[in-house]
């Protein structure tokens, strides 16, 4: 008998937020030990004492855990200790050695199995890269550096300050003025320019094209490069954009591209921007996101491109769901 352990959080005591926790750290556990659902003979989890809301045991039944005893206990109540954890051990009737698992905010618990890692995301305009990066990242409890927001903010400055993005020498000069941040405030990244919030204002169909022409001045993408570096170096992180696998980050742990048709990036893109009350025709923002996929392929410094190791996929026919899904296998595939 070979007892393997894992651990896991969740972000709220709820129903839904512990089955996908139980589903997600089994399942991880399965893949990593190859383990078939036959040979785990018993499953006994613990919870700290600040989850009431559904017995993992229960959620590890509904995720087709049929064939085991299960058993869930509530831990004391620890001064200082993780809360919101699950953790499990399984029993199971095969000879391996135990690869364990420790998932989300558990993995402070085991720093010997969860070591720093990054990973790059990167496609077109609308292909779903930041709206799933910001999943990823909060499933994987990392942080997640939104980098097209620096390059717009400094764009947004440009355009405000009445210079042309395309003047590099002026950008670059305004650029030694410019105090750019990325705060996380109530769990939402906010990006302040000159400590203006202005996470809004650099989603605006003429801030994009002004960031993909100011991103093609050499001095200002290093200047910005090097910072994002840096913070990748540090800790654990998701960064998503164009140029993410194959020169900011071209040592990255994991690699993903992903991509879709043009007409459906440019319809995602529609709704976002109708959603928020602006009037947008929708052929003319088809027409921009093409000639800006044109724009930032053909650009001489660190194009457009998928890196030669980075796993491609076609979100075309992919609810964000569907695609989070797919970069997590490719991720355990690989470990």
């Amino acid at each position: 008998m070979v007892v393997i352990r894992g651990a896991t959080t969740i972000s709220s005591d709820t129903k839904e937020e512990i089955r996908k926790a139980v589903k997600e750290l089994l399942e991880q556990i399965e893949s990593r030990n190859a383990l078939k659902r036959d040979e785990i003979v018993s499953l006994v989890f613990s919870s700290t004492s600040d989850i009431h809301s559904y017995y993992p045991a229960k959620a590890a039944r509904e995720a087709g855990f049929m064939s085991c005893s299960l058993f869930s206990a509530q831990e004391p109540d620890i001064e200082g200790g993780l809360p919101l954890c699950i953790r499990v051990m399984l029993f199971v009737e095969k000879n391996l050695t135990p690869s364990h698992v420790y998932l989300r905010g558990a993995k402070i618990l085991r720093k010997d199995l969860a070591g720093k890692f990054n990973i790059a995301i990167d496609g077109p305009a609308g292909s779903g890269k930041s709206t799933v990066a910001k999943r990823i990242a909060k499933d994987l409890n990392i942080l997640y550096l939104d980098t097209g927001a620096m390059y717009r903010a400094c764009a947004l400055k440009a355009l405000e300050a009445g210079i042309d993005p395309a003047d590099e020498a002026s950008v670059v000069a305004l650029m030694r003025d410019v105090k750019l941040d990325v705060v996380y405030e109530n769990g939402l990244q906010k990006t302040l320019l000159d400590g203006r919030d202005v996470s809004e204002e650099i989603r605006k169909a003429p801030v994009s094209m002004a960031a993909s022409t100011v991103s093609k001045h050499a001095s200002v993408r290093m200047h910005l490069v090097e910072k994002q570096r840096e913070i990748a170096g540090r800790m654990s992180c998701v960064l998503d954009g164009r140029d993410i696998g194959t020169f900011v980050l071209p040592d990255a742990d994991f690699k993903f591209y992903l991509t879709a048709s043009p007409d459906i990036r440019a319809k995602r893109r529609y709704d976002e921007m109708v959603a928020k009350g602006e009037q947008v025709d929708f052929d003319e923002l088809k027409e921009a996101i093409v000639n800006r996929d044109m724009q930032d392929m053909s650009r001489a410094l660190a194009p457009l491109k998928q890196a030669d190791d980075a796993v491609l996929i076609d979100t075309s026919g992919m609810s964000v769901e569907d695609v989070v899904a797919a970069i997590k296998r490719a991720m355990q595939e690989k470990i």
